[in-house]
């Protein structure tokens, strides 16, 4: 198995004794409700199960003081209302006669995943726990956080596995503070957290999670806060702040394990946080932090109060580190205004920091009075009949959302691969299809007649094979695949594979052509076909769907590329069917084909065609058919700048697109 799911049923026994409308929210139910769904949608069976242990207080002591894990040893013999005061002592926290117990769990349920993952045991997992974490700090309990579960989890890792650089993103819509304090001057660990700011006026109401906080001594620039100052943030923005922010500076770093925090208060219906981002959107994001690491991911539940948005959440995640293609996101993928300015102020706080910030382009020198709580707007309540309504209105979106979730199953999580030459060679994962059939001689035929050179035998027998593996994917009978076609045959080929696709059931198709492969001259150019070379020659856009890009020389170049340009065109386009092909002279190394191929299963729900010249390695093949099956891609090596030429061109290219592909934009053009 794959993945690891971490959960012990005693974690729901702390529960709140008193009346506190603050701390209600935060109940058993949370962890009940995910658990009933990962097992009704068949997830939970599909998971190493493990029964989480209880943290040692030597390992809570990697973390949090003696004298602190001694005051919560006891509270388990303390009274109600003993609890009921000592929890007034600290902000919004309750505690309850098993709270240590649960605590310890928690914890141990972090750890016990950490060991799974990186002794390979498994490749990633899910830890559902309660109480939550990434607000507690060494001697303080807060925001219903006891133990800092996640924080303690990488200090394990640092300490038992020997790791020196590990990623923590934290998703949950509130600041996971206790988590920077902890890191903020330690360079091996890299902090992101995106969290509800409203210029300083939700809750925690801390200066420094905004923008400019960016660590201490030796981890200056490995604390990263990017600040939403507005409700109502959709999966638009969030894809945005992973590709324009986190993702760049995560390449950069080259993490050896990434730790989520993962708190579903940023999902849409949830009254903590007011987002707007449907329970897929969490699958794509988990995709995306899956080719670091080599994929060795640990997601570790936090906030999230919801209970059908969390539970659908969840499941997104977990489908997501099983393997399965994430669901198309739903909305317009264009970023609010707001968002960019949270994008584009957090970027020039880290430009000094990371090389692959200042490649991408200029940014504003970052004036720290901007940034000063009194220079901000008033609070927003959130109370009062607008909140009511707004709550209300998010309800009503997500059981509609939920509604189209149950209607549109994903699809089979299967890749199949048709080669000829490299057969006797390849080496296939065993739940990848070997695919031994054509499409039918008539079928075949009829389309080879728009080319001479796919009348030889040769090249009309990949025809064919092509063509049957592309009737499956348009069919529904397989997600994903690989095909090979004669050299001298590559054009034509993709010539057919896109109009077979956009005449029989494409809406809206994605061809990345990687090498000396020209966009056919008569394609009708009806937006109903987004046309990516990745060529040797210079940057050019002659339309909005038609996009040259000379292929980088540097790692870091063609990460750039792929994450400022690629995926920001993808996500934005919608497509229906992403072809990826490598044709002659592509010049591309097989992680980075990898990586390519692993990236655009997110904007088609996994939905990916890669053809291959025949010339192509059967490693090559392999490779690729592990990756649209779900697996992390190879790493990529050490990271080196992108030349000033690929720099450039970049620019140049995203200054001639970003106004009609949002998705492109990473700062706000109105400001």
């Amino acid at each position: 198995m794959r993945t690891a799911l971490v959960y012990h049923e005693d974690m729901t026994a702390a529960r709140l004794l008193w009346e506190d409308p603050e701390c209600e929210i935060e109940r058993p139910e949370r962890l009940t409700a995910a658990l009933e769904r990962l097992r009704q949608w068949g997830l939970e069976q599909r998971c190493l199960q493990l029964a989480a242990r209880e943290a040692s207080e030597a390992e809570l002591g990697l973390v949090h003081s003696p004298e602190y894990v001694s005051l919560l040893r006891g509270t388990q013999t303390l009274s109600t209302r003993e609890l009921q005061a000592l929890s007034g002592q600290y902000d919004a926290v309750y505690f309850h006669p098993s709270t240590f117990h649960c605590a310890r769990l928690a914890v141990g349920a972090a750890l016990q995943l950490v060991d799974a993952v990186l002794t390979g045991a498994v490749h990633n997992g899910l830890a559902l726990v309660r109480p939550p974490g990434h607000h507690g700090q060494r001697a303080a309990a807060n925001g219903f956080c006891v133990f800092n579960n996640v924080a303690i989890a990488a200090k394990y890792a640092k300490r038992r596995h020997g790791l020196h650089r590990i990623l923590i993103v934290d998703w949950d819509v509130h600041h996971g503070q206790g988590i920077q304090y902890i890191f903020e001057d330690d360079p091996s660990v890299l902090y992101f957290s995106w969290h509800r700011y409203e210029h300083g006026h939700f809750w925690p109401y801390l200066r420094e999670s905004d923008a400019d906080a960016v660590g201490q001594g030796q981890g200056r620039g490995f604390t990263v806060n990017l600040p939403w100052n507005q409700v109502g943030m959709g999966n638009a923005d969030y894809v945005a702040a992973f590709l324009h922010v986190l993702l760049p500076m995560a390449f950069e770093f080259d993490p050896e394990l990434v730790l989520i925090s993962a708190g579903f208060d940023s999902a849409i219906g949830d009254p903590e946080g007011q987002m707007r981002a449907t329970p897929e959107c969490f699958s794509h994001l988990t995709q995306l932090l899956q080719v670091l690491a080599g994929g060795r991911v640990c997601a570790v539940l936090e906030g999230g109060y919801h209970l059908e948005s969390l539970s659908q959440s969840v499941c997104m995640v977990v489908k997501a580190l099983l393997g399965d293609p994430a669901l198309p996101l739903s909305g317009p993928m264009e970023p609010h205004h707001s968002a960019l300015e949270s994008i584009q102020s957090v970027r020039a706080a880290q430009a000094p920091h990371w090389k692959s910030l200042r490649q991408q382009g200029s940014t504003p020198i970052l004036n720290p009075s901007t940034y000063s709580l009194e220079r901000r707007a008033s609070p927003v309540s959130p109370g009062g009949p607008k909140f009511k309504a707004a709550e209300a209105q998010a309800s009503a979106a997500l059981s509609s959302l939920l509604d189209q979730l149950h209607l549109n199953p994903t699809l089979p999580v299967r890749t199949a691969v048709s080669l000829t030459a490299l057969d006797a060679a390849l080496v296939l994962p065993a739940d990848v299809l070997r695919q031994e059939g054509s499409a039918p001689q008539e079928e075949t035929r009829a389309w080879a007649r728009l080319h001479e050179a796919l009348a030889q035998d040769k090249a009309l027998t990949a025809l064919g094979k092509v063509l049957h593996l592309l009737n499956g994917i348009l069919d529904g009978q397989v997600s994903s695949g690989i095909a090979a076609t004669p050299e001298p045959a590559a054009a034509p080929t993709l010539d057919v594979v896109i109009r077979r696709s956009l005449s029989h059931g494409a809406r809206r198709l994605l061809c990345v052509a990687v090498g000396q492969l020209d966009r056919p001259a008569d394609l009708a150019d009806d937006g109903r076909n987004l046309w990516l070379n990745i060529r040797g020659k210079e940057a050019a856009a002659p339309s909005m769907f038609q996009v040259s890009v000379p292929l980088p020389g540097t790692t870091g170049g063609f990460v750039s590329c792929v994450l400022a340009l690629v995926l920001p065109l993808a996500y934005g386009f919608q497509p229906d069917l992403v072809l990826v092909a490598l044709g002659p002279a592509h010049g591309l190394q097989a992680p980075q084909a990898a990586l390519l191929a692993s990236l655009l299963r997110g904007p088609a729900g996994g939905r990916v065609l890669v053809l291959l010249e025949q010339g192509s390695t059967s490693q090559l093949a392999g490779i690729l058919a592990r990756v649209l099956q779900g697996e992390a891609p190879p790493g990529l090596g050490p990271f080196s700048m992108a030349s000033p030429e690929d720099t450039q061109a970049l620019i140049y290219l995203r200054g001639q697109l970003e106004a009609e592909w949002k998705m492109l934009q990473c700062r706000d053009r109105a400001a």
